[in-house]
């Protein structure tokens, strides 16, 4: 039996910098607080939103103001600001003929991430797309797995997680699961070190696993 493959979405499918860091300064002008700087910005791709927004505001009611607006520019605008990253539809196309069963498991919101993948056009590939609560009770990568392996009735050691960031790896590791970490998107080689697996470029991933 083939694993079945968790795939991360911002910065493991998609490059979604644009949209992300877009929304996350539209909130902070919303708020009339100073923008952070772009590579200060960059740091919201892959944690919760209100993991990134409290250091910063504080007050639990502004960091909700805060997502509240960051959502009401992604649902507009934001959703469809990114590209998928070369090899990346071929990668998941090739995978899914070999036999593997494949979701999105990612920190975005559920409603989010399924509006951005179904302009796929191998979102038939995924047999769910499991994604944080909107109130943000589900939102850390721990428990969106453990989402992901309730919903398909698997054992984490049937599955691997794929991704970017250490939240990904870290993930999987709580749950005792196999992971890659890829390095076309955001995170470091620092973040991905504790990764079982590595892979440069999206037809790595066809070797690795």
């Amino acid at each position: 039996m083939k694993p079945t493959l968790f795939f991360d979405l911002d910065g493991t499918l998609i490059d979604s910098a644009v949209g992300i860091t877009r929304c996350v300064a539209y909130a902070f002008e919303r708020l009339g607080e100073p923008v952070p700087g772009d590579d200060e910005l960059r740091r919201w791709i892959g944690p919760p939103l209100r993991d990134s927004f409290a250091p910063m505001l504080g007050d639990a009611v502004r960091v909700e103001r805060a997502v509240e607006y960051y959502r009401e520019r992604f649902e507009d605008i934001g959703y469809a600001e990114h590209s998928l990253y070369e090899g990346i539809a071929d990668a998941i196309h090739a995978l899914s003929e070999r036999g593997h069963r494949i979701a999105v498991v990612t920190a975005k919101n559920e409603p989010h991430a399924r509006k951005i993948v179904s302009g796929f056009d191998f979102a038939d590939r995924f047999e769910t797309i499991v994604g944080a609560t909107v109130d943000g009770r589900i939102s850390h990568k721990p428990e969106l797995i453990g989402e992901a392996l309730a919903r398909l009735a698997l054992h984490a050691e049937e599955c691997v997680m794929i991704g970017d960031r250490h939240m990904d790896i870290d993930g999987a590791r709580h749950h005792r699961m196999r992971s890659v970490g890829v390095r076309w998107g955001f995170g470091d080689a620092a973040e991905l070190a504790r990764a079982d697996l590595h892979a440069e470029h999206p037809r790595d991933l066809l070797r690795v696993l």
